[in-house]
């Protein structure tokens, strides 16, 4: 593969911001729509485990109820597509048989042959001490997802706005997830900036490179 030539990296980095105001009029191209839902899938995650699931809402009908009891925010409803990112809430030994039948399938071994790895997650995830804080390791993966999304928006030309501006257990309401062992993280609309949104134009606020990276 060529990689990304580096200046086209870096244009389109510096080119996206977290979008104020969307134009509703339009429209992720299908094909485009695939391969963002495509970088969420190939989101790497801890132990590959990926403890996510990402609702992508279009209903107009379902945006007006969501958009209340996310601080009223206009990009909700304007966006062309509304993902809403959901985390596990737990990590149970079926979680990790689920995981070792899909990863036999794919790369064609027995399943016996992944006891090992099987027996280093049960003991991390499922009985050792992480196991107090699982969910809080869950949304940890879930926040590579949501940074891989806005990323390849952007080397599409796609704008995004992260938002933890939202009640999520309103969102869980809403959303149906009681008892499926999710929780509502985080919303990311996508779509396309308006031109009357001030912030597009206005530079972007970061440190120096030297206040933040070292070189050891």
């Amino acid at each position: 593969m060529n990689p990304l030539a580096t200046p086209a990296l870096l244009d389109a980095l510096h080119w996206r911001y977290a979008t104020k105001l969307f134009d509703p009029a339009r429209r992720i191209p299908a094909d485009q729509w695939t391969a963002l839902e495509q970088s969420l899938v190939l989101t790497p995650s801890s132990y590959g485990l990926q403890p996510w699931k990402f609702i992508v809402v279009t209903d107009p009908a379902l945006k007006a109820k969501l958009r209340p009891v996310s601080w009223n925010q206009s990009q909700i409803e304007d966006c062309s597509h509304l993902v809403v990112f959901l985390a596990k809430e737990d990590i149970t030994e079926g979680d990790l048989d689920r995981f070792i039948a899909r990863t036999a399938e794919v790369r064609g071994v027995p399943p016996e042959s992944l006891a090992g790895y099987r027996g280093y997650m049960l003991g991390d995830l499922v009985k050792g001490p992480r196991h107090a804080v699982i969910a809080e390791w869950a949304a940890r993966q879930v926040y590579i997802a949501l940074g891989q999304f806005m990323a390849c928006a952007a080397l599409l030309g796609i704008d995004t706005c992260p938002m933890e501006g939202l009640e999520p257990a309103k969102y869980d309401e809403i959303l149906g997830l009681k008892g499926s062992g999710y929780r509502t993280l985080a919303a990311c609309p996508a779509g396309y900036r308006s031109p009357e949104d001030k912030y597009a134009r206005l530079p972007k606020v970061r440190y120096e490179m030297d206040d933040v990276i070292e070189q050891r």
